[in-house]
């Protein structure tokens, strides 16, 4: 697998990004150009092209809401314990002071760097983003969808 840093962290599914969804905008398209050159059945065109922007809808709202929801939760879990594994206390206290963001950075850092990072976020209020360029050395996420 190819090394991962800030620039190389994000990932695609293939047949939903690069198949599945270009289709739909396809067809889209297609309905909607053919609503406006074909005068006699415009109306079923434009329900054609109702029809496949809601599909399109759906297949990107749905499948970005489910995955996303239950990796932000695993997110939380992992931060609470390898900050129960780093300092020996619950991370409740600290968690009040984080955003999603910033606690999503965080899991890039290596221990060392984690404990100034996270210090940072508390006291400087860095964003997520400052965080994920802050890293010197980065710890892959391979798994993230």
């Amino acid at each position: 697998m190819k090394e991962q840093n800030y620039r190389k962290h994000r990932k695609f599914y293939a047949p939903h990004h690069f198949i599945y969804l270009p289709l739909l905008m396809v067809l889209l398209g297609y309905g909607i150009w053919q609503s406006f050159n074909e005068s006699q059945q415009q109306l079923t065109w434009i329900l054609f092209s109702v029809v496949i922007f809601l599909l399109l809808y759906l297949a990107v709202m749905l499948r970005q809401h489910y995955a996303l929801g239950n990796q932000n939760r695993i997110l939380r879990l992992e931060f609470r314990q390898r900050y129960f594994e780093l300092f020996g206390k619950s991370a409740d206290d600290v968690l009040k002071h984080l955003t999603f963001g910033q606690i999503a950075a965080l899991r890039f850092a290596y221990d060392e760097e984690f404990k100034l990072l996270l210090s940072r976020a508390i006291t400087e209020k860095i964003s997520g983003d400052t965080i994920k360029k802050s890293i010197t050395k980065w710890k892959p996420d391979y798994h993230r969808v």
